[in-house]
């Protein structure tokens, strides 16, 4: 697949802008990508200018840097092993792309000849020699371990590649009159809707836009979330707020597939789209923080937590498999903290 790619201004903001004719896999690859998006007025797939998407698609783009002929082999019989595993298209392009990363730099290696050595020398004269993220680099450990899982005759210890420590960063929460702001901004019954339900039952966003009107069962007052990150189905409880603003919704829109659709009837509600309901709503609100989808479902975690509801609970409500995922929230509730008295109030 042959594309180019080049610094533009968008907006204001540099943004690297990739060219290439219609092709699924392609733009399969650049939406997992964080901050891509589609611009009509630039005709082209658009990303943050960070060092990470320049090397991805700056000097990838050339094509000159490919897997030795072996290398492309056994990417294609990863990818066959992935499907077979059932793994999420996003995490086999996730991981494909990071393991050709690692072939390509040792193109001139037999894969069978490839030692621990020579992942931590990658370590070091790729990932840190280029300013790359701990998250890239922890994709490409993720990627290698699997990888030499399938392949028979390897050196490498597959338990003594070690991650890179990551660095740890507390979520972002908003205040529950920031969220009230927010939800209350649009006067259109759907986008109010929308962001209502990513807040009061703590969905990501795609669980948003897989949602059926099936998965929202009024009697029993749960939400269905089917087959969600790791491939798990969840229930979440359904406030009658939220039914009420639902059953508004319905009676003015009747969706027929989904329960948020687009344009046209039984099209699925893009994320471009989703992503500018927040935007707006975050326009007319006021608020200038650098506010994403994903604040509001760790808002919810963290006022249940401020609320009094066990960690517990808060894991199964967002689907977390380790209750690790589900403590850092106990980092940025503000209720015990409001407890303690400032030695500077006594001076």
């Amino acid at each position: 697949m042959l594309w180019n790619s080049k610094i533009v201004k968008h907006r204001k903001e540099s943004r690297i802008a990739v060219y290439f004719e219609k092709d699924p896999e392609m733009i399969a690859r650049i939406k997992v990508i964080d901050g891509a998006r589609w611009s009509q007025s630039l005709v082209a797939w658009h990303l943050p200018d960070t060092f990470e998407n320049r090397i991805r698609f700056r000097i990838e783009a050339t094509l000159v840097r490919k897997p030795s002929q072996e290398g492309i082999l056994q990417i294609e019989r990863f990818k066959q092993w992935l499907r077979s595993k059932r793994y999420s298209a996003s995490t086999i392009i996730t991981y494909s792309d990071a393991l050709k990363s690692f072939l390509v730099f040792y193109k001139e290696k037999l894969i069978a000849d490839i030692t621990n050595e020579d992942v931590i020398v990658y370590n070091n004269e790729y990932i840190l020699k280029h300013n790359l993220s701990a998250s890239y680099q922890n994709q490409i450990v993720n990627a290698i371990k699997l990888f030499f899982k399938t392949i028979r005759e390897t050196k490498i210890e597959i338990d003594k590649i070690h991650r890179p420590k990551r660095a740890k960063v507390l979520p972002n929460v908003l205040s529950k009159e920031e969220v009230k702001a927010i939800l209350e901004a649009h006067g259109n019954v759907k986008h109010k809707a929308m962001l209502s339900m990513i807040y009061s039952c703590g969905l990501r966003r795609s669980e948003l836009l897989h949602l059926k009107f099936s998965d929202i069962d009024s009697k029993r007052g749960i939400v269905i979330i089917r087959q969600s990150k790791g491939k798990k189905d969840r229930i979440v409880p359904l406030s009658l707020k939220i039914l009420t603003i639902l059953r508004d919704y319905y009676t003015a829109f009747k969706p027929k597939v989904w329960l948020f659709e687009g344009h046209y009837s039984g099209e699925q509600y893009s994320e471009k789209s989703l992503q500018s309901v927040l935007k707006q709503a975050l326009k007319k609100a006021g608020i200038i923080k650098p506010v994403s989808l994903h604040w509001l479902r760790h808002s919810y975690a963290t006022h249940l937590l401020e609320s009094g509801t066990d960690l517990r609970y808060i894991q199964e409500l967002l689907g977390h498999s380790s209750s690790k995922t589900t403590e850092i929230y106990t980092h940025v509730s503000t209720k015990s903290l409001q407890q303690i008295k400032s030695p500077f109030d006594d001076l």
